[in-house]
């Protein structure tokens, strides 16, 4: 029987966790990425307006994803929280920058709130 262990990723290119989580965690070949809103990891604060976030949170799943040994080509389940769904194409159309085809199964779901009055949080699936 082979037992597999937890492998916590932390990178400087995301932000430090806020709470009682790790920025990833590897087991086997399956790395879960915890959740990402726009914080800037350089001076933990929150970039202004919906686009900048989005960008923000892909780039700090990105970095998160790359201190794993993979890449967002590896992420295979993406979950997408938004304090207003009006805002659901504008993240297809940023989605489409950080991922190609094949995509990740997604879900997008309306929220009343995020951490830090974000407007988006994106978590995800890797597998290596």
């Amino acid at each position: 029987m082979t037992t597999n262990t937890k492998q916590i990723i932390q990178t400087a290119g995301a932000p430090a966790a806020i709470g009682t989580y790790s920025q990833a965690v590897k087991v086997g070949g399956t790395v879960y990425l915890s959740g990402q809103i726009g914080l800037d990891p350089v001076t933990m604060q929150m970039v202004d307006g919906i686009e900048a976030q989005v960008h923000r949170v892909f780039q700090n799943l990105k970095a998160v994803a790359d201190a794993a040994g993979g890449s967002l080509a590896d992420v295979v389940k993406l979950n997408i929280f938004l304090t207003d769904l009006s805002h659901f194409a504008l993240v297809n159309t940023i989605m489409a920058e950080y991922f190609s085809q094949p995509y990740p199964a997604r879900a997008a779901v309306g929220v009343a709130s995020l951490p830090r009055a974000a407007l988006v949080e994106a978590d995800a699936v890797m597998v290596l």
